[in-house]
């Protein structure tokens, strides 16, 4: 059986988060996406963990569902954290993504971290504490946790990043590196860019969709496949990364191109300057039009890490498939100027209505089959499965744009998918 996993996600108590985000729509919307296991995210947010506790029921043994719900969408425990500190004479600000076991360990996590910080004012709390210590107290409380750095290559908050990362993860955690399984890819890096450094392929390569709405749920998520589930097989897949077999297994992840995530290349948003490497080498890594130093991105970064050449792929790895959500093809294929259109809405659930979920749609179905009630939309679907599109690539906070209809000679393949 296969179960699509997406463990990062956000509440309502997050900064910058909609405040439609509550778990009965958690649940809803996990079921229209196709989504069998979310994360609560947010766990350490005082008000979000009294929901978690007065809404969700035990499920299998570490997973929870919303309480008397039939349906078979599961929630796990699990939050992100800003760890803001001072480390060989330079800020880092890397954010970590926890899971837990039980309310019971929560509870005790919480009341760690409220003897020094101030949990209340942000789903993600912002912690003054070193990375290294963070992963030993969490350890503390419970072996069973699972630690993942997040989205590790932007450029602002990351173990990598360019601005307050690090050049390796023995450089952030120390001695603790060994009790780090498991990183997260982020929107604008994908894995065959993370298999440039050979320092990763002993780590298992995860993807979420740090949700900050609802529609947003599984743009990035992990696909496994086993009889059942709970909490411990879900992490012991995980720490295998498909080194062995078990149980359970993780498969595969689902991924945005890399190119649409809004760090990818280097530049600046408000000058309009979007550089690739060669042109940010060209120029110094300082901006022609204000003469700042640029916003290094990740395909910068990971060149400038890199000790294999693009192409590389370590034996372990993992397949990955690319997508790009229903409602942005839905949007490109009827000339919408928004993917959230009230045109766009109504077409994505006329579709989810008639097949049973997005990655039914985008993965599953045939394309003979969407074209006999969706004939242009099933055209965008199959450029995305066959990779051809073309997207001007993200940066400094701003999203890349895809284009599915461009002209034959500018599409370029970008990924070969799974299916």
């Amino acid at each position: 059986m296969r179960y699509i996993g997406d463990f990062h996600i956000h509440s309502k108590f997050s900064r910058a988060t909609s405040q439609q985000i509550d778990l009965k729509n958690l649940e809803k919307w996990a079921k229209i996406k196709g989504v069998s296991l979310i994360g609560t995210g947010d766990f350490t947010h005082p008000e979000w963990f009294d929901e978690i506790k007065k809404n969700l029921e035990p499920a299998e043994d570490g997973l929870f569902k919303i309480k008397g719900s039939q349906n078979n969408v599961r929630f796990i425990l699990t939050t992100e954290v800003s760890c803001v500190y001072t480390k060989n004479e330079k800020v880092r600000k890397i954010h970590i993504v926890i899971f837990a076991p039980s309310i019971k360990t929560v509870e005790k996590i919480n009341t760690q971290l409220s003897w020094s910080f101030n949990l209340k004012a942000d789903g993600r709390p912002i912690l003054g504490i070193d990375a290294k210590e963070f992963v030993k107290m969490i350890l503390d409380v419970s072996s069973d946790c699972l630690i993942v750095p997040a989205h590790i290559w932007t450029p602002w908050f990351s173990l990598f990043g360019s601005k307050s990362g690090f050049n390796s993860i023995e450089e952030c955690f120390e001695e603790l590196s060994s009790q780090i399984f498991a990183l997260e890819t982020g929107l604008s890096s994908d894995p065959k860019m993370n298999w440039r450094l050979s320092a990763l392929d002993k780590y298992t390569l995860i993807s979420n969709s740090d949700s900050h709405s609802l529609q947003k749920i599984a743009r990035e998520a992990n696909i496994f496949e086993g009889k059942d589930i709970n909490y411990k097989k879900i992490i012991e897949a995980i720490k295998r990364d498909g080194k062995e077999r078990g149980d359970l297994n993780m498969v595969a992840t689902i991924e945005f191109f890399p190119e649409e995530g809004k760090y990818h290349y280097d530049g600046h948003r408000f000058c309009e300057v979007r550089f690739s490497p060669q042109e940010t080498k060209k120029y110094g890594g300082i901006c022609p039009v204000c003469k700042k130093p640029l916003t290094v991105g990740v395909l910068s970064r990971v060149e400038e890490l890199a000790d294999r050449n693009e192409g590389e792929r370590p034996k372990t790895a993992l397949p990955f498939i690319s997508l790009v959500p229903l409602t942005e093809i839905i949007a490109e294929v009827f000339n919408q100027n928004s993917s959230n259109s009230k045109f766009v809405e109504n077409k994505y659930f006329e579709m989810i209505n008639t097949f049973g979920s997005e990655f039914e749609i985008l993965l599953d179905i045939p394309i003979e089959e969407i074209e006999r009630d969706f004939p242009e939309i099933a055209q965008g679907i199959k450029i995305v499965r066959e990779g051809k599109v073309k997207i001007t690539p993200g940066y400094d906070g701003e999203f890349g744009k895809v284009s599915l209809f461009g002209n034959e000679e500018e599409q370029k393949p970008l990924q070969k998918t799974l299916f």
